[in-house]
């Protein structure tokens, strides 16, 4: 029987681990096969407080779990097939193993929805893109292009004029989703421009290492037409990591965990942080913070309940 169970191993996570192990409840993290969240993908982070000269994303979640491991920490490898909150002894299940547990903490995060083009994963962090406010600085007097119809996208495009030379926005349809005031801000921007009934069909050049052009497809007539640009931000939605939730937890419209005075979610002894529950910040700065207000919040529940082998574990 753990104390706490921590599921996901980006910024979010590790901070929980740090957090939960020094406060002595030797928290397990599970991380994913794919270890470390979004900062993965990333090349120089520059906005995490206390690296003035910036970090790469993979360091950076380097560094955070040699710190969640020094306070004890227990880190093992890969994906939870199942989890079972319906009992006081919540169950996660890893393969054959199950593991018990008095709490747990949600940190599975979200997948940014991606064009799907061979060249797309090649180039992140290479001039392709994800976040705007990430990575809009390195981009300062450039052409980029910006690729969706919605409100974070019009929200990126109108952010990263005050970086870029021009943002041309690529749209597969000929209106926008976004909101009538995301919209006419976009449309009247100077610095803004559009491609309609347009996608994306190849983005260049893999061999060079970084984006020189994308190559347009109007999705009508299908003629091509290459565009030079350095960068490519796609901005299409995420989807949160919460399959393994559904019918356990209260989600919103999006798919978002739901929490309430911090990390708190529907189920006592369960608590979310990171983008697994926020839709709007997506930083891994507020990912970390958010981390650190679950392993408090899981601390003080831990602290309302019987002592551990108490046969009700605090059932009510």
């Amino acid at each position: 029987m753990q104390e706490v169970i921590i599921i996901g191993s980006g910024p979010a996570g590790l901070t929980a681990a740090i957090y939960a192990a020094r406060a002595n409840l030797n928290p397990l993290v599970i991380e994913g096969l794919d270890a470390g969240g979004q900062l993965m993908l990333t090349t120089m982070v520059e906005n995490w407080p206390g690296y003035r000269d910036g970090i790469m994303g993979p360091d950076l979640i380097a560094e955070l779990r040699l710190q969640a491991t020094r306070f004890g920490s227990q880190i093992i490898t890969g994906n939870v097939d199942n989890v079972d909150i319906s009992s006081a002894a919540i169950k996660v299940q890893l393969g054959e193993t199950v593991y018990e547990s008095r709490s747990l903490i949600i940190s599975t995060g979200a997948s940014a929805r991606l064009l799907g083009l061979p060249s797309e994963l090649k180039l992140m962090g290479h001039g392709v893109s994800t976040c705007a406010t990430c990575d809009g600085f390195f981009f300062k007097e450039r052409p980029i292009v910006v690729v969706g119809g919605g409100d974070s996208a019009m929200e990126e495009a109108i952010f990263l004029t005050k970086f870029a030379a021009h943002v041309t926005v690529v749209h597969r349809r000929d209106v926008l989703r976004a909101s009538k005031i995301m919209q006419d801000k976009a449309l009247n921007h100077p610095k803004i421009s559009f491609e309609w009934n347009t996608e994306i069909s190849e983005i260049k050049d893999v061999e060079a290492g970084k984006v020189t052009s994308v190559i347009l497809r109007h999705v009508d007539s299908g003629v091509l037409k290459e565009l030079s640009v350095d960068g490519v931000f796609v901005a299409i939605g995420h989807n949160p990591n919460t399959s393994l939730f559904a019918g356990q937890l209260d989600l919103d419209e999006q798919n978002y965990i739901k929490t309430t005075n911090g990390s708190l979610t529907s189920r006592s002894g369960v608590f979310a942080c990171g983008d697994v529950q926020d839709p709007v910040y997506r930083q891994a700065v507020t990912a970390a913070g958010s981390g650190c207000m679950a392993a408090i919040d899981a601390e003080r529940y831990l602290e309302s309940l019987p002592i551990l082998g108490d046969v009700n574990l605090g059932e009510e």
